[in-house]
């Protein structure tokens, strides 16, 4: 039926793909399978809207899953990814969430517990979407430095010259501002702009933060305005520290 959320299961192993595909469709979910990532990302170039979620394998021909992810995110698509692997090492998991993996399964999985995290993403993505867009300042920009910003219109300019942020970094970068001089714990951010566990490991704050310092700070290795508090958190200045 045309309500039926549409699942996209990326993942080469046919038996695999097959039971996933019985299973989910078996919950009342319209289910597409691919083999390989040029194809999954081809789906997208085609229909982005029409998928809901992403269940990805990474080991795939031709194109890994952190690829196709990391391509998906590149382009401001935001749609849910759960990733597959039978890798179990911490550093894979982290490499899945820095390029913008909403969760992660290892290999072999308890199906209850795929279907779980299918839920629960598709619900955490509806709820996210179809709630208004928080401005709790009072007007729609700030301007700070040398940076003018209109959250509105997704405009910015830095020392009178336009500069270009992803969807993640627009975000990120309002969170900051609507909290600014306050301290922020690392899993708030995780929990309300990365919509992830906050006890999930990551350095995808850190990294973001490192790009929101290379575009406002006029010297990024010394940050006046987008601030570091070792093992607390991070804090917004902008007025700039000392200054």
């Amino acid at each position: 039926m045309s309500s039926a959320k549409h699942i996209l299961v990326v993942e080469d192993e046919r038996h695999l793909a097959v039971g996933i595909k019985f299973n989910l469709e078996a919950e009342g979910y319209r289910v597409t399978t691919l083999g390989d990532g040029p194809s999954a990302l081809k789906l997208f170039e085609e229909s982005e809207s029409d998928v809901d979620l992403v269940i990805l394998d990474l080991m795939l021909p031709g194109m890994s899953g952190y690829t196709v992810c990391e391509t998906l995110r590149k382009t401001g698509c935001d749609v849910p990814v759960l990733m597959l692997s039978a890798r179990t090492l911490p550093e894979d998991r982290t490499r899945g969430f820095d390029l913008g993996a909403n969760q992660y399964l290892s290999k072999p999985f308890d199906l209850d517990e795929l279907l779980s995290r299918v839920k629960n993403l598709l619900t955490h993505h509806r709820r996210r979407h179809q709630a208004p867009r928080e401005m709790p300042i009072q007007v729609s920009t700030f301007e700070f430095a040398e940076a003018r910003i209109n959250f509105a219109q997704y405009d910015l300019t830095v020392a009178g010259k336009p500069v270009q942020l992803t969807k993640r970094e627009w975000e990120l970068l309002e969170y900051f501002v609507v909290n600014e001089g306050r301290l922020i714990p690392r899993q708030e951010i995780l929990e309300n702009v990365w919509q992830m566990p906050g006890h999930i490991q990551t350095r995808a704050p850190d990294q973001f933060i490192l790009r929101l310092r290379k575009v406002f700070e006029s010297d990024p290795a010394n940050p006046r305005h987008f601030l570091t508090i070792r093992d607390m958190g991070y804090r917004f200045v902008g007025k700039g520290e000392g200054g």
